[in-house]
C-alpha cells in the first residue's frame, strides 16, 4: 500500500484522518514554520515541530525522542492510536516523511505523506485556515520499533560487514566533500561504501514524488538493490526520511534510518570518512 495521497484525496476525506503540518526549514531559509501556520493551514491541522517532540539529552539535532515522551506530545496535539494520519510540510516533500518516520519508528502505521505537500494544495485552492489549532488532547500509547533505526554503533558495524547498504540523501557536493557542510566541526565526505541518492532527485518539478519506474531507474544507477536491507542517512535524519519512503514505495521492506546522520557521524574523530 501506497504511503502517499494526493490533494484531491484529502480534499474528498479532511473529516476521516487527522492532517498533521510538520513543516521545518534549514535555518538559512529565514522561515518560521509556526507563524506560517498560523497564517494558513489545511483545516484541522495541527502542527509537528521536530526540533521540540526531540531527545533534549544530546546536542544532535531533532534526535527521536523516547516513547514516552513522544506519546506525551503526540497525545496533547490531539492525535490517538486509532487515528489516521496525513503528514504534509511547507517545502513540498521534505519534513513530512521524517514525521512519517517517526509515526511508524513508535509503531503507528496508519500515517500517510502529502504527495507535493502544502505548495500544491494551495496551487490547487484548496480550503485553507488560519490562527492557532486547537486540539483536544488525547491518549497516545507509544511503542519502539527499533528495527527500521540505526545508530553510530550499528552503522559501525555495517562498514565492517557490508551487510546492508547505505544510501546518503546528501547533495552531491556534501557526499564529495567539495562543498562545505552547514554545522561547524563536522566534516565533509561519506561513510566508507555509501552511495549519493541526493532526495532531490526522486522529486518531480512539482515537488511530488516521481513515478516508480523512474525512481527505481535512480536507485539502480545508485546502485542501490531494493531488495537488500537498506539504511538511510543524510545530515540531519530529515532527508534521509525523503529516501526510505521512495524504498518503500518500491517494495523494500529491510529499510531503517540512521538517526544521527552525517552529523553526528561527520564530528566524530573515530567515524571514517572517505572524500572523493
Amino acid at each position: 500500500m501506497t504511503n502517499l495521497v494526493s490533494t484531491e484525496w484529502l480534499a474528498a476525506h479532511l473529516d476521516d484522518v487527522r492532517v498533521v503540518d510538520a513543516s521545518w526549514y534549514m535555518p538559512s531559509e529565514n522561515r518560521n514554520p509556526v507563524a506560517e501556520f498560523e497564517t494558513a493551514h489545511i483545516p484541522g491541522a495541527v502542527h509537528f515541530d521536530i526540533d521540540a517532540i526531540a531527545d533534549r539529552s544530546t546536542d544532535l539535532p531533532h534526535m527521536l525522542p523516547r516513547p514516552e515522551d513522544f506519546a506525551r506530545a503526540v497525545g496533547a496535539l490531539g492525535i490517538a492510536n486509532g487515528d489516521s494520519l496525513v503528514i504534509y510540510d511547507g517545502s513540498g516533500i521534505f519534513s513530512a516523511p521524517r514525521v512519517w518516520w517517526m509515526f511508524k519508528a513508535m509503531g503507528h502505521d496508519d500515517v500517510k505523506v502529502l504527495d507535493g505537500g502544502f505548495p500544491k494544495w494551495k496551487r490547487e485552492a484548496c480550503a485553507v485556515e488560519d490562527g492557532p489549532a486547537k486540539p483536544v488532547p488525547q491518549t497516545f500509547h507509544a511503542i519502539l520499533r527499533p528495527a527500521i533505526m540505526r545508530n553510530f554503533q550499528d552503522v559501525m558495524a555495517i562498514i565492517g560487514s557490508r551487510n546492508a547498504q547505505i544510501a546518503d540523501a546528501r547533495s552531491p557536493g556534501r557526499f564529495t566533500g567539495n562543498e562545505a557542510e552547514p554545522r561547524a566541526g563536522v566534516r565533509g565526505g561519506h561513510m566508507p561504501g555509501a552511495a549519493n541518492v541526493h532526495f532531490r532527485t526522486l522529486l518531480g518539478e512539482d515537488g511530488t514524488y516521481k513515478l516508480q519506474a523512474e525512481l527505481r531507474e535512480i536507485f539502480q544507477r545508485a546502485g542501490i538493490d531494493p531488495a537488500r536491507p537498506v539504511v538511510t542517512t543524510c545530515g540531519t535524519g530529515v532527508t534521509a526520511a525523503i529516501v526510505m519512503l521512495a524504498l518503500d514505495e518500491l517494495g523494500a521492506r529491510d529499510v531503517a534510518l540512521y538517526d544521527g546522520s552525517w552529523t553526528e557521524w561527520g564530528g566524530r574523530a573515530e567515524a571514517p570518512v572517505v572524500r572523493d
